[in-house]
């Protein structure tokens, strides 16, 4: 199992964001850590095309593979990079952007695609309050009885005649099987994938199934200058940053 962390220095409301200072160490850093503690990964590795990236990771003893400029996304970098991992059956993508991301939620995406080889891709998701339904910049997701995805979106999604159902806040954290991976890299964007810039449409206008996970609460993720000040303020109040690498022992 090897979990990939794709990072570019390329962000339009935040630059060079996985660089960025958090209590004195960079992002990447944080994520890279936080990933590491998880269990049942025999590998963490940055996918960048950035040299700058790659030295920072390298220097805080980081593993970093480089791939191409031209990959379209954080999922096209891991795909290209996956075809040379020969023996690796599944993949977890955690964005560089989640410097809060809790191991264990890492470590149950990891364990749900061991447990469930028959899940093509499964993701994580959790309760949504009313300012995170209304809010554009906030991905719902609304799921069957079975826990699978039925569609994201930006939306206020389902329209709410009745206070029947409350939809998902979607954390963007993945877990793949290698040959789901490979299959949805290959395919073009989806009309609804591009209508709403939501990568996994793609996956579920062409067939491939998306297993929900529930998990209490959506990590902050940093996209702006504030969310960066919010994520510190909450890394010194609680000391959850991560210092140390553990053994990793595969599931």
């Amino acid at each position: 199992m090897v979990a990939a962390i794709p990072a570019r220095l390329a962000s339009t409301r935040l630059p060079e964001k996985p660089l960025v200072e958090i209590c004195g160490r960079p992002m990447i850093e944080h994520v890279y850590r936080r990933v590491a503690a998880a269990e049942g990964l025999a590998r963490v590795v940055v996918l960048t095309d950035d040299q700058r990236i790659a030295e920072t990771v390298r220097g805080f003893g980081g593993e970093c593979e480089m791939t191409p400029v031209d990959c379209a996304s954080g999922t096209d970098r891991i795909a290209r990079a996956a075809r040379g991992w020969d023996g690796v059956e599944a993949i977890v993508n955690v964005q560089g952007d989640e410097p809060l991301i809790e191991p264990a939620t890492v470590t149950r995406l990891a364990r749900h695609l061991v447990d469930h080889p028959g899940d093509p891709i499964a993701t994580l998701a959790a309760p949504a309050d009313d300012e995170a339904v209304a809010d554009p910049d906030v991905v719902k997701v609304v799921t069957d009885a079975r826990g699978y995805a039925l569609y994201f979106s930006r939306a206020a999604i389902p329209f709410r005649r009745r206070p029947a159902y409350h939809p998902l806040h979607h954390v963007g954290i993945y877990g793949y099987q290698r040959a789901a991976l490979l299959e949805l890299a290959s395919l073009p964007p989806s009309p609804l994938e591009e209508t709403e810039s939501l990568e996994q449409l793609r996956a579920l206008e062409n067939g491939l199934a998306i297993r929900v996970l529930e998990i209490s609460t959506a990590p902050r993720s940093v996209d702006t200058a504030d969310d960066l000040k919010a994520v510190e303020r909450l890394i010194r109040m609680e000391g959850t940053a991560l210092t140390a690498e553990p053994e990793r022992q595969p599931i």
